[in-house]
């Protein structure tokens, strides 16, 4: 006879499948897999830490956070499919404390007896109280159990701080018009999920109408499409025809995405105070509009706008003030819906008005003043009278009434603030000239917007701090020395980072090109390529302090590489290229390379080699014999091919590719040492030096005496100079 549980299991079961069978058309849909999973390439694209982290069973705490619809619980459950730990979810509108005690004491006899990890996923994390995120906490702190959160709001607002400092944090965006139209079009052909079984015509203008409404949001246009398809009765053909009207009655109306207590409405009275401050009439309008849709407070806005008048126009026209207050007090009278007029009036009168923050300028003072370190007076400023001139205090100052127009140029700033900007005063309203700037500003306002816009990008994700990485990080570079330190920190230089960022560093012997990627990419991945077996070992080796998420990916050259990547650098690898050997080059890494990729290469160049080196060392001391300096200058000219040798035309490379860049030369001054194996080079008898000496310089006895001279001036330091030349680019396509 069957016993209870087993009757209870089947009954469970049968309810699963009922469930299964009932539940809405984005639930169905929902993907089981990575490679199923629509959007979000930014952080779990291929390489990307993320995608990285769950292949490898290695997600550790984790919050996921954004608007509704785009794939956090998908995600989640993608993650418990691929786990080898325990995975379990509770809902936080649901749960309380005693299911978290519950589910960590499950986890606790799971480690302990069997040494199985649990993952706790939380979905509406931030739901959860302040008692019951504290009550999580100690669990999460030891391992006892892996946190996967999962809100809709800012997890830096809404959960704790000490969660949020032990989890990695990634940002979802909203999907893209292309992702939702996968998700239709999978909808459409599914035959067991969706409706691929059914014969059902989607018609242009209704599929756009879908797409555009949904505001990228994935269940939306999911319970929109079943709508459509289960209210819509098949015509004579058997068909179910959606055109848009039906469209436009299953989605009516894009939901405004406000929440009077979350990102939305500070970002969205963030974008209208900046659409004043820019002076854009029509952005702040729509912006404007967009809070009054949503039924914000008009009297916050007024509130926010009496604040933009004196931080972002002040000066610049006293009356701003003074009309946001009078349109404030008339809204009060007339109340809504007229009151909409003095509150409109309002906000383009803050647009219009001349601006100015010179104001602000005591807020950077105050800010610098509690974070500099040096801030003692300089010295020509200091109180003579005190000290006298024993310290040399007041030495040094200059009377300005002393001066023509009583002003003379001196710094009166500490000397580790010397250049420092506090006050930028207006050039416009009450506190400069009167005139008209419109053109110029436009002009600058595109300018700025041109030049920025590729370095401004979402950021999809946070880590807590690594105190580790940074001391290896100093390690590795106190190890190549001062010298090479200081090149690679101009090689890097303005480099534009992203923390989630790929970065491919090609034919690299040394970790030295690698420490600035591996610091400011945390969430992304650095690629180094090599040409030796051995090179990579010793790397290897040099990594393996490293966590084994932060390491570098190693790869021989020869083996294929897979991009796209956001940074791609090198040293020394376009020597002894012939042009169209460059140029190949140049074809297969841009290939590897997504737009707006920075191209970053390094060519170091000998202008002198050791023989005319140690030329430059005799005409110094000026007592040398003439045989030897002879002997020297054939030397010097020997070494002129090998110098000039495989030196790329950086500048040239890259016309006609795509690529847009400049080129930065620079001199450097080095100094090496004469010694033995040098010396064996010139006078070995199988060498081609010793064959031009022969040709040139005397009998074999006149040779050695010749040799014997040079070998007594071993340990001479002899003048070097290199010539560099620095490429960046970026990829505009």
């Amino acid at each position: 006879m069957w016993c209870l549980e087993t009757v209870a299991d089947l009954f469970s079961h049968h309810g699963d499948r009922l469930r299964e069978g009932l539940a809405p058309l984005a639930e169905r849909l929902r993907p089981r897999s990575l490679d199923d999973f629509v959007g979000q390439e930014a952080i779990l694209g291929h390489g990307r830490l993320l995608r990285r982290a769950i292949t490898a069973d290695r997600v550790g705490n984790l919050i996921l956070h954004g608007p509704p619809g785009v794939g956090k619980t998908t995600l989640a459950r993608i993650i418990a499919g691929t786990t080898r730990a325990h995975f379990s979810s509770l809902n936080a509108v649901l749960a309380g404390v005693k299911d978290l005690r519950v589910e960590v004491d499950a986890a606790r006899a799971r480690l302990e007896r069997h040494g199985l990890r649990s993952t706790l996923f939380i979905d509406e994390v931030h739901r959860f109280n302040s008692a019951q995120q504290d009550a999580l906490l100690p669990w999460v702190e030891n391992g006892t159990v892996n946190l996967i959160g999962a809100t809709t709001e800012n997890p830096f607002f809404e959960v704790n701080k000490a969660l949020v400092s032990r989890s990695r944090l990634f940002r979802l965006q909203p999907l893209e018009p292309r992702h939702l139209g996968q998700l239709l079009e999978r909808a459409l052909r599914d035959s067991e999920q969706g409706y691929g079984d059914r014969s059902v015509y989607l018609s242009p203008e209704a599929k756009a109408h879908l797409l555009d409404v949904a505001g990228g949001d994935a269940r939306s246009l999911l319970n929109a499409l079943e709508l459509a398809v289960e209210t819509t009765p098949p015509n004579a053909e058997g068909m179910i025809a959606i055109d848009l009207a039906i469209a436009e009655e299953s989605i009516q109306q894009r939901a405004v995405l406000y929440d009077k207590q979350g990102d939305a409405h500070f970002d969205t009275i963030s974008a209208f105070i900046k659409s004043l401050r820019g002076s854009d009439a029509d952005a702040a309008l729509f912006w404007l509009a967009r809070m009054v849709e949503a039924g914000e407070n008009p009297r916050f806005i007024f509130r926010r706008m009496l604040i933009a008048a004196g931080e972002d126009i002040g000066l610049a026209d006293p009356q701003a003030i003074v009309v946001v207050e009078a349109c404030a007090a008339a809204f009060e009278r007339v109340g809504l819906p007229e009151g909409l007029y003095p509150l409109a009036q309002a906000a383009l009168y803050l647009a219009g008005a001349e601006k100015s923050n010179s104001v602000l300028g005591f807020f950077d003072a105050l800010k610098t003043v509690r974070s500099a370190n040096q801030q003692q007076v300089p010295s020509h400023l200091r109180d003579a009278n005190r000290d006298g001139p024993a310290f040399g205090d007041g030495v040094g100052y200059r009377y300005p009434h002393a001066y023509a127009e009583h002003w003379v140029a001196q710094q009166y700033l500490p000397a580790s603030l010397q250049g420092q900007l506090f006050w930028q005063p207006g050039a416009l309203g009450w506190e400069g000239q009167l005139r008209k700037r419109l053109q110029k500003r436009r002009a600058a306002q595109l300018a700025a917007a041109a030049e920025t816009a590729a370095d401004q990008g979402d950021v999809f994700s946070s880590s807590p701090d690594d105190p580790a990485l940074e001391r290896w990080l100093q390690r590795q570079a106190v190890a190549e020395g001062e010298r090479l330190d200081q090149l690679r920190q101009r090689f890097w230089q303005h480099a534009r980072w992203r923390r989630h960022g790929r970065v491919l560093i090609l034919g690299a012997r040394s970790l030295l090109w690698a420490l600035d990627p591996l610091e400011h990419t945390p969430e992304g991945q650095v690629v180094i390529t090599v040409s030796e077996a051995s090179d990579q070992a010793r790397l290897q080796a040099q990594l393996q302090l490293l966590d084994a998420l932060r390491q570098p990916e190693l790869q021989h050259d020869a083996e294929p590489l897979i991009g796209p990547f956001d940074w791609i650098a090198g040293r020394q690898i376009l020597a002894n290229l012939s042009p169209l050997a460059q140029h190949q080059w140049l074809e297969r890494i841009t290939a590897l390379a997504a737009p707006g990729t920075e191209l970053r290469l390094l060519h170091s160049q000998a202008l002198l080699g050791p023989a005319g080196g140690l030329l430059e060392h005799w005409r110094l001391g000026g007592h040398k014999r003439p045989e030897q300096e002879a002997a020297l200058r054939l030397l010097a000219v020997a070494e002129t091919p090998w110098l000039a040798q495989g030196v790329p035309n950086l500048g040239a490379l890259l016309q006609g590719s795509g690529w847009v860049g400049s080129v930065e030369s620079w001199d450097e001054s080095l100094s090496t040492t004469l010694d033995g194996p040098l010396l064996d080079r010139w006078f070995s008898p199988t060498r081609p030096y010793r064959n031009l000496l022969d040709l040139h310089l005397g009998t074999p006895a006149e040779q050695a005496e010749l040799e014997q001279g040079f070998r007594r001036e071993l340990g001479a330091r002899l003048p070097q100079q290199l010539r560099h030349q620095l490429l960046v680019a970026r990829l505009e396509r």
